[in-house]
């Protein structure tokens, strides 16, 4: 089991805003991993998104991976925002697309912390060798692929040099199909380890409503097929009894992005990690991207909650470095 020392922020601090994209390559998200799907032309988009980030003072923490570290034509642009103090890059592990290649290609194995600790720490080993080829430095955040933390990953990223791990999806859980299960993660930030070496960044997420303290056992029984077939869930959210929500642009809508930052506000939380993928900068890169008219809903989406956080709460933003070096200060 992963050790985690909670980290409680004092309740007077303004919220902190931390940004991040899994940056990575272009695949179909309706059919098994493979290996051959390294596009990456979704880059040539990726402006429209560093555009509102700069209008809002965000320092986005881009995470790439093999394919987007291994072509310029991807890496290129992210670089250029990097050596000019308007990104910070860090590494994000799809091992289906990410040597090498040893394992078998299943959904288990799309976890990372699943494969053997020597096959993890060689692709983790690789990717960061070819991250720092690449941007001329080395990574020092990481995001697994698939939220797939597993029980060596900690000690290999210290290892390594990693800072924070951005791993964890706060009250989802992905043991279905052999991910991790995160349902019992508030979004608080936390050490791994004993060391302290290692800072644990959440995305953020959580449950709202009048119900929300039946947390994941309730939303469980809520979303069972039997009362799936009864209409009862859709009920509950409509009426806003229970939601889960994560703080994400992707099939997430700006008030019930707002609604959960106020939640978790109100729960001591005072660091927000906001994300998505970096496909969805363009039309059919992900699912939740299809048209022009939908990316247009998706940068105004994020425009509108960005406007929201720093204004409405008074808030402000830091990278993912940025949260470590001010929580070891304090």
């Amino acid at each position: 089991m992963i050790k985690r020392e909670l980290i409680h922020i004092a309740p007077e601090t303004k919220p902190i805003l931390v940004v991040v994209i899994h940056t990575e390559e272009e695949f179909d998200w309706s059919k098994p991993h493979d290996r051959n799907a390294t596009g990456v032309t979704h880059i040539r988009h990726i402006d429209q998104a560093q555009r509102v980030f700069d209008a809002f003072g965000i320092v986005p923490n881009y995470v790439v991976d093999y394919p987007i570290a291994a072509q310029a034509e991807a890496f290129g642009p992210l670089k250029v925002y990097a050596d000019a103090g308007r990104a910070l890059i860090g590494a994000h592990l799809h091992p289906w697309v990410s040597p090498p290649f040893d394992e078998e290609l299943n959904a288990r194995n799309s976890y990372p912390g699943n494969l053997p600790r020597a096959l993890e720490q060689e692709k983790l080993s690789l990717l960061t060798d070819k991250i720092t080829a690449a941007f001329g430095a080395p990574p020092r955040t990481y995001l697994a692929g698939r939220y797939g933390f597993g029980p060596h990953t900690g000690e290999i990223l210290e290892e390594l040099g990693y800072e924070v791990d951005i791993s964890a999806a706060a009250s989802i859980d992905y043991s279905a199909d052999g991910g991790p299960d995160y349902s019992g993660y508030t979004s608080e930030p936390y050490w791994i380890g004993n060391s302290r070496r290692l800072l644990g960044l959440p995305g953020s997420g959580g449950y709202v409503g009048l119900l929300r303290a039946g947390g994941t056992p309730l939303y469980r029984r809520l979303t069972s097929p039997s009362l799936r077939q009864a209409h009862i869930s859709g009920a509950v959210a409509r009426l806003r009894l229970l939601e889960r929500i994560r703080l994400s642009p992707e099939d997430y809508s700006e008030p019930e992005m707002r609604r959960l930052t106020k939640t978790l506000l109100a729960d001591g939380v005072r660091v927000f990690v906001f994300s998505f993928h970096s496909p969805s900068v363009m039309p059919g890169g992900t699912p939740y991207v299809r048209t022009d008219a939908d990316l247009k809903r998706f940068l105004d989406k994020c425009r509108r909650y960005f406007d929201f956080f720093m204004r409405e709460l008074g808030g402000t933003t830091m990278t993912p470095l940025g949260v470590k070096d001010w929580l070891e200060r304090d």
